[in-house]
């Protein structure tokens, strides 16, 4: 069997150790992709464990900020946990869209543990013909 080794996974996990989970005034970054897809941008947020109702998404001005909260699962008092490595507690990661972005229009899918959400582009934002007129005569500007 292959194994991949990661020589920062056990940094990782002592700091997340002491650190502790996130909390709603210091939260865990979440990990996400961004892309351009056709007339629309497409960001990808990882929230595997996290129901859809943990989730919170505002637009203020240009600011995105998704905010999401993993709880831990209930457990009787006879389970003794032997590993615990999926972090807990709240996430969050703010972007700033462009102005050439349609916030008003935003779509949001979350499905298998990724939120997706899609931003379409303005109407003003995108590549248009300019018609070009002929004139009978010159016109002149004087000032």
């Amino acid at each position: 069997m292959l194994m991949r080794t990661d020589p920062f996974r056990e940094l990782d996990r002592l700091t997340q150790q002491l650190m502790g989970p996130g909390t709603w005034s210091r939260p865990s970054a979440m990990p996400m992709d961004a892309y351009r897809e056709g007339d629309e941008y497409v960001v990808a947020f990882d929230l595997p464990g996290v129901t859809a109702d943990a989730i919170d998404i505002d637009v203020e001005r240009n600011m995105l900020t998704v905010k999401a909260e993993r709880r831990p699962l209930a457990k009787s008092d006879d389970v003794q946990m032997e590993l615990s490595e999926r972090p807990l507690g709240v996430f969050s990661r703010q972007i700033v869209l462009a102005d050439t972005l349609d916030t008003e229009h935003i779509q949001a899918d979350y499905d298998a543990g990724v939120l997706t959400l899609r931003i379409p582009i303005a109407e003003r934002a995108k590549p248009r013909k300019v018609s070009i007129g002929v004139g009978s005569g010159r016109k002149e500007i004087s000032g």
